[in-house]
C-alpha cells in the first residue's frame, strides 16, 4: 500500500508521488484500521468507547507540515478539540469546523469534561454532560465524541486515542493551578490555533439572562411555568403576572390604536374619493342646467316657439286691401298701444256696395264715437254703409 515519506514534498510544495516500494526513511506497511471520517450525516457521531481505535499499524507522530500535505487514505490526522460546551451556540461550532478543516484529511474528536470536574475547575452549568454530549454529536463536524474527558491532558490519554494535534484558541487558558493547561502541548509541537468567534459565549448568552432575568421570569410564567419551578417568590410573582396583564393591555391598545389609524386612513381616501365624486357630478349638474335654462338654452328656445305659435293661433288672418293699386294690410294687433281699441275692416260686398272711401272731417262733421258692438252689429248692412259712405271730391 502506498505510504506518505518523511520527505515527500517537492520544489512546488505538492507531494510526491507514492510509489509501491517505499524508501528507506517511510512508515511501516501495515495496514491501518484507525475510523474513517464520516461521509455522510444520516446518523450522530459515535462516542469513543462505542468506537475506539484498534488501529495495529505503528502510530508514527505526524508533522504540521506533513498533515498539511495529506496523508493515506487510512491514515487520517486525528485531531482532538475539548470543552465544557455549555449552552452550544456558533461560537463552539465555528471553533470545530477550524478543527476539522485544518487538514485535508483529518478526523475530529471532540472531548467534554464531566459535570464534577467542570463544576469543580470552572463552575456550574447550565446544561448537565449527559445534554452536552448530545449536543457536540449532532454537530456535522465531529467525527467521535469522548465523554468525561480530562481537565489536563496527559500522554497517557493522548497515546490511548492516537492523538496527533489538539486545536484550541490561542489565548492562554490559565485552570488547575497552571498559568496555561495547553503549554506542554505547545511544547511539543501538536497544537494548533484556532480563532474565536467574538460577540458570542456561554458566558455572554448567561449575562444577558441575568440582566432581563425579570423579562424572562414573566415570559416563563406566561408560558404555564409555576413560580415554584422559577423559584420566584410569592409577590415577586404576583407582581410578575400583574405586569404580564398591564402589557397584554398594552398590546391590546396599540392594536386597537394601528387599527384605527388604518380605519381613518380609509375614511380619509373614502371621502376624498366621494367628495371628488360629488364635484364631478355638481359640474355635471350645473352644466346640463345652464344648457337646459342659460340665456341661449333649450328651455328659451322651446318658450319662444311655443309664445310664437300661440300668438299665431290667436290673431286671425288679415286679408290683403286694394288702395292706389297697392295691396296693404292692416297693421297687426301687437303693433297698437295696450288698450286701445283696434278696429276690425268689416268685409266689402262687391256686388252691393262700392269701396268705401276715407271720410273728410268738413263733410261729416264732429266724430261720433261709436262702440264696437254697434260697430259689428251695423258692419254688413247696406243701408248702414250707404247712410255713412261721404262722397268724394
Amino acid at each position: 500500500m502506498p505510504v506518505l515519506t518523511t520527505d515527500a514534498e517537492s520544489e512546488t510544495g505538492i507531494p510526491k508521488s507514492l510509489s509501491n516500494e517505499p524508501p528507506s526513511e517511510t512508515m511501516e506497511e501495515i495496514e491501518h484500521t484507525c475510523p474513517q471520517p464520516r461521509l455522510t450525516l444520516t446518523a450522530p457521531a459515535p462516542f469513543a468507547d462505542e468506537t475506539s481505535c484498534q488501529c495495529q499499524a505503528p502510530h508514527e507522530k505526524l508533522t504540521i507540515a506533513q498533515a498539511r500535505l495529506g496523508t493515506p487514505v487510512d491514515r487520517p490526522v486525528r485531531v482532538y478539540a475539548d470543552g465544557i460546551f455549555d449552552l452550544f451556540h456558533s461560537g463552539h461550532a465555528r471553533a470545530l469546523m477550524q478543527a476539522k478543516t485544518l487538514f485535508p484529511n483529518s478526523y475530529l474528536l471532540v472531548g467534554v469534561c464531566s459535570d464534577d470536574l467542570t463544576h469543580k475547575f470552572k463552575g456550574f452549568t447550565v446544561m448537565n454532560e449527559a445534554e452536552r454530549y448530545e449536543a457536540l454529536r449532532h454537530c456535522r463536524y465531529v467525527d467521535e465524541v469522548i465523554r468525561d474527558a480530562p481537565w489536563t491532558l496527559t500522554p497517557e490519554f493522548l497515546e490511548k486515542h492516537k492523538i496527533d494535534f489538539v486545536a484550541h484558541d490561542d489565548i492562554p487558558y490559565s485552570s488547575a493551578g497552571s498559568d496555561d493547561v495547553y503549554k506542554h502541548i505547545k511544547e511539543a509541537g501538536m497544537f494548533v490555533p484556532t480563532q474565536r468567534t467574538e460577540g458570542i459565549s456561554t458566558s455572554d448568552i448567561i449575562t444577558r439572562i441575568v440582566r432581563d432575568y425579570d423579562v424572562y421570569a414573566r415570559r416563563n410564567l406566561q408560558r404555564g411555568y409555576t413560580a415554584k419551578e422559577l423559584n420566584v417568590s410569592f409577590i415577586n410573582e404576583k407582581k410578575y403576572r400583574f405586569q404580564n396583564q398591564v402589557d397584554k393591555m398594552k398590546e391590546k391598545v396599540k392594536n386597537v390604536e394601528e387599527r384605527s389609524k388604518e380605519f381613518v386612513n380609509r375614511v380619509e381616501e373614502k371621502s376624498h374619493d366621494l367628495i371628488q365624486k360629488w364635484e364631478e357630478k355638481s359640474r355635471e349638474f350645473i352644466g346640463n342646467f345652464l344648457e337646459l335654462f342659460g340665456p341661449d338654452g333649450a328651455w328659451k328656445q322651446m318658450f319662444q316657439e311655443r309664445s310664437s305659435r300661440m300668438l299665431q293661433a290667436l290673431s286671425p288672418k288679415q286679408s290683403p286691401v286694394k288702395k292706389e293699386g297697392l295691396l296693404s294690410q292692416t297693421p297687426k294687433v301687437s303693433e297698437y298701444p295696450r288698450g286701445l281699441w283696434v278696429p276690425c275692416p268689416a268685409p266689402r260686398l262687391p256686388h252691393l256696395t262700392p269701396s268705401p272711401l276715407a271720410a273728410t272731417p268738413s263733410s261729416q262733421g264732429p266724430e261720433i264715437k261709436r262702440s264696437p258692438f254697434h260697430q259689428l252689429k251695423t258692419q254688413g248692412s247696406p243701408n248702414t254703409i250707404a247712410r255713412s259712405r261721404v262722397p268724394g271730391p
